[in-house]
């Protein structure tokens, strides 16, 4: 059996430790070689599925996909504090996620202040607010 086939094997069974092992070992962030980079991609996805949150902050230091799988991650485990001391740090796609999860579960108004007291001047913050403010929107 390849190696994809076993990665994928191991993923669907949840076997997260071989799939990563599998992946990691034939990805490489931002290759000329498309395969390897859809590979790195892959790898921060497993990463985030396996909750592997230490590692894929570690790695969000140097790597925006570590960065954007780890606040996607965060999201989907409803951790809103690790969202907003993110966005406090200045990451500001941490902002992002956390002003539309708060929009989208009808906290506006939270999202608001979050935009307003975290990223005062990030424009596309308060773009996110207002998309969900706007009369088209239901808000």
């Amino acid at each position: 059996m390849e190696w994809f086939e076993r990665a994928r094997a191991a993923e669907q069974v949840s076997d997260w430790d071989a799939a990563i092992a599998l992946v990691s070992a034939r990805a490489e962030c931002y290759s000329a070689d498309h395969h390897m980079h859809s590979n790195h991609l892959w790898h921060m996805d497993l990463l985030g599925r396996a909750g592997r949150f230490s590692e894929l902050t570690e790695l969000a230091l140097t790597d925006v996909h570590a960065r954007r799988r780890l606040n996607r991650s965060l999201r989907e485990h409803g951790m809103e504090a690790a969202l907003r001391g993110r966005a406090k740090e200045g990451d500001s796609d941490a902002l992002y996620v956390l002003v539309r999860l708060l929009c989208e579960t009808n906290r506006v108004q939270e999202a608001h202040r979050a935009a307003q007291d975290l990223g005062p001047e990030d424009q596309y913050a308060h773009e996110i607010v207002a998309g969900f403010r706007s009369p088209s929107s239901g808000a």
